[in-house]
């Protein structure tokens, strides 16, 4: 018989999916397209643990407690002190020790402030702070958004990231060992031992024809050719990526959060020595890709943030990448919309979304897992009515063939 739950797609959202519908009991079967598993979630083979984005886990939502409750993100690694205090803030062309007194302004006095869903955060927070100060605080939390303007966002949207990342707070930021990549192979070995049927190379032109409940957990792009469906749109980041290997020198940083054009960079190694071959330090930089960008600026751009923030490192280099990220960096919402207003996970009729950019709270990576369990749990659901329905119908078939 074939499976109750389809789950089409193996990347973060498919797995967790897979997960969650299993451990209640459903027989589920997952199709993944590529050879591997993971998504945006995977690491390029070693001896360099880089992903296609950061390696955080931010341990304050239902995501965490998800991922915490089945120790799928244990052991948890942090850098030393030293290398903590590493973090430095690029604002008006200088490196600086600590946020700039107007983005600390900012945080302190509005730590109350409901920001509008309706108004963009540009406008909104200029009309409190000024206008060099919105635009200041929408370049530093532009890390989350991947998008070089951040101010033309909902500023409930914004004000909500901004507070949620830099509020002076207990930090809620984690780092696994083995980054997401980890969490991948614990996900996609704890759904086999739960009876998961996987297909990885198996790529799908269309739903099961026969068919129980389906999770669809692609990229928005995809899940809108596959179910022919126009309607799933979102707004999303453009970004371009950079990762590089150096020779590690005892100065070199942290992080930076360039509060002067909205780009990035973390060593994934100094917390983590398994990033990278002993005595190199791993890095990645994010910028925005502006309008009328062309690669290779955007890519300059990138270079130039690290000259800056790692002095040398193109001499000291021992491995380099780049990757250009567009429509698929977590969903962002524009002035009068928020998550709820986002691709519906119950699509109807037995077919629900899972991704980073559908209908669930969150911030990138997050959203794929929030939707995920949502999907599961509604798919789940679907499945056992179907299943109380059929044993029902067949129980009156039998009746009436006895009588």
């Amino acid at each position: 018989m074939a499976s109750e739950i389809t789950i089409i797609g193996g990347g973060l959202a498919g797995l967790v999916a897979a997960n969650a519908a299993a451990e209640k009991g459903a027989a589920v079967r997952l199709f993944e397209a590529h050879t591997d598993l993971g998504g945006r979630a995977r690491a390029v083979a070693g001896p360099y643990l880089a992903h296609e984005g950061g390696h955080v886990f931010y341990a304050d939502g239902p995501h965490w407690t998800w991922l915490a409750e089945r120790r799928l993100v244990r052991p948890l690694v942090w850098p030393p002190l030293r290398k903590a205090a590493g973090i430095r803030w690029l604002y008006e062309g200088r490196m600086r020790y600590a946020p700039p007194p107007l983005l600390l302004r900012m945080l302190l006095r509005g730590r109350r402030a409901a920001a509008p869903v309706d108004e963009d955060f540009r406008s909104w927070a200029s009309r409190l702070w000024g206008e060099k100060a919105a635009e200041a605080a929408a370049n530093a939390i532009a890390v989350a958004t991947y998008d070089a303007d951040t101010g033309r966002l909902s500023a409930a949207f914004v004000w909500g990231l901004l507070t949620r990342v830099f509020a002076p707070k207990v930090p809620a930021v984690r780092w696994t060992a083995g980054g997401w990549q980890a969490v991948v192979d614990r996900l996609a070995d704890r759904a086999r031992r739960l009876g998961v049927e996987v297909e990885t190379g198996a790529r799908l032109s269309g739903l099961p024809v026969e068919r129980g409940p389906v999770i669809v957990a692609t990229e928005l792009s995809s899940a809108r050719r596959l179910l022919e469906d126009d309607s799933l749109r979102w707004e999303s980041g453009h970004c371009m990526l950079l990762d590089f290997a150096v020779k590690e020198r005892n100065d070199d940083l942290f992080n930076c959060f360039d509060m002067d054009g909205g780009g990035f960079f973390e060593s994934y190694s100094q917390q983590d020595p398994s990033a990278a071959p002993q005595g190199e330090g791993l890095y990645q930089l994010q910028v925005p890709m502006r309008p009328g960008d062309t690669s290779e600026e955007a890519r300059e751009r990138a270079r130039a943030l690290a000259d800056v923030g790692v002095p040398g490192w193109r001499e000291r280099a021992t491995w380099q990448r780049s990757a250009q990220a567009r429509g698929r960096t977590g969903a962002l919402d524009l002035p009068g919309r928020t998550w709820r207003d986002r691709p519906a996970i119950d699509r109807g009729d037995g077919v629900f979304l899972a991704g980073d950019m559908v209908a669930a709270p969150g911030m990138r990576g997050e959203i794929s897992i929030n939707s995920a369990v949502r999907a599961a749990s509604l798919a789940v659901r679907r499945a056992t009515a179907s299943r109380a329905t059929r044993v029902a119908r067949a129980t009156r078939v039998t009746r009436a063939f006895r009588d």
